[in-house]
């Protein structure tokens, strides 16, 4: 599992943790979270999150 950063606010979507408060399911891939889905706290688009460095 991966983990995905917003770059206009750092909000941190982690593949394990999802984010079901805005109904993106545990476990749930990055390149199978909806196109439209937006960071729930500055609504920066998907094409705004880069993955983490490894």
């Amino acid at each position: 599992m991966e983990r995905y950063f917003c770059d206009v606010c750092g909000y941190v979507y982690d593949e394990a943790e999802g984010d079901p408060e805005h109904g993106i399911a545990p476990g749930t891939k990055w390149e199978d979270v909806p196109d439209s889905y937006t960071c729930p706290i500055c609504d920066a688009p998907k094409d705004q999150f880069f993955i983490e460095a490894s």
